[in-house]
């Protein structure tokens, strides 16, 4: 059986010492929902927690599905990058932004481009970087193809919506027909939910009709995304077979005024004659020990006609 993992929506980064100059754009909207509420939910210690815990299991990838910094600055992509080393080689570790990292059009080099090694597909092509480039990724291992969706773009203030665009879009069926062909499960991660109304209007991906009819058409056997804070399984009707759609909570959160608190989640998937069987295992931070706990786990049996 291989395994991956998903974290979703660290929040990890600080923006004590900001200057006033860097906040004028719906930079500063952010600012004020950190420095009121954000930095007493979002805790450092929890992911440390995470990532204490993260070392007992053997991992083929890791996903991390979005939103690492609070409002998109320089600094915090530099923070971010930091954790991310701590995380693991990018090798190990597949990385997509999410709505708070794009929060407005920023330079490149001094963003984006810092964390190019984590987002990257096994192998890349030549061409200027850029998010429109690089996704949708793809990244091979053994029988398991994790493709992934960005979702992320500037959008106006007090709006946290996603576009997948129907650029991505166009490639993204060659990619899952070329994955089915060679027999591997297929995982979907984006950082908005595919599940039109699952979102808040000023929350939603705005082409989720056209990413899940993708889905329809093409399979996959999982998708995974994060955005909501919460906890989610739903399904996802396809001409291969049901696909379960799993969200998860933040992986920082301490769980204030009835939040979800920080959870990740183990994945297991292992070929059977009828398809396969997929193990999801759920990982909940106690707040009374500072650490990371079993939670729920669920086993789906995901019928296939193998090639």
């Amino acid at each position: 059986m291989q395994h991956f993992a998903q974290i979703s929506d660290p929040h990890l980064s600080s923006l004590e010492g900001v200057h006033a100059r860097d906040l004028l754009n719906k930079r500063v909207l952010g600012y004020l929902s950190w420095s009121r509420r954000r930095r007493f939910e979002h805790r450092p210690e929890v992911l440390a927690a995470l990532q204490r815990d993260l070392r007992q299991f053997e991992l083929d990838q890791v996903l991390v599905t979005g939103d690492l910094t609070h409002v998109g600055l320089p600094q915090e992509f530099r923070q971010a990058l930091a954790w991310l080393r701590g995380l693991g080689h990018p090798r190990d570790v597949a990385l997509i932004p999410g709505n708070h990292d794009a929060s407005v059009a920023a330079p490149w080099a001094d963003t984006f481009a810092l964390w190019r090694d984590y987002m990257a597909s096994d192998t890349q092509g030549r061409g200027p970087d850029s998010l429109a480039t690089l996704y949708p990724s793809l990244r091979v291992r053994q029988d398991i193809a994790f493709i992934g969706l960005t979702t992320a773009n500037p959008k106006p203030p007090f709006m946290a919506t996603g576009t997948a665009g129907a650029e991505q879009l166009g490639r993204l069926p060659a990619l899952l027909d070329a994955a089915r062909a060679r027999g591997q499960f297929r995982v979907i991660y984006l950082h908005h939910s595919p599940m039109p109304g699952k979102d808040k209007w000023r929350k939603r991906l705005t082409d989720a009709t056209q990413v899940q009819a993708v889905i329809a058409n093409h399979g996959a056997e999982l998708v995974l995304n994060g955005h909501g804070h919460r906890s989610h399984y739903d399904e996802i009707d396809t001409v291969h077979g049901k696909v379960p759609l799993i969200a998860i909570p933040s992986a920082s959160a301490l769980g204030r005024h009835g939040n979800n608190v920080a959870s990740y989640n183990c994945y297991g998937v292992a070929r059977r004659e009828t398809g396969w069987q997929l193990e999801v295992k759920s990982r909940v931070f106690q707040r009374q020990s500072g650490e990371f706990a079993a939670g729920e786990s669920i086993s789906v049996a995901l019928a296939r006609e193998l090639l």
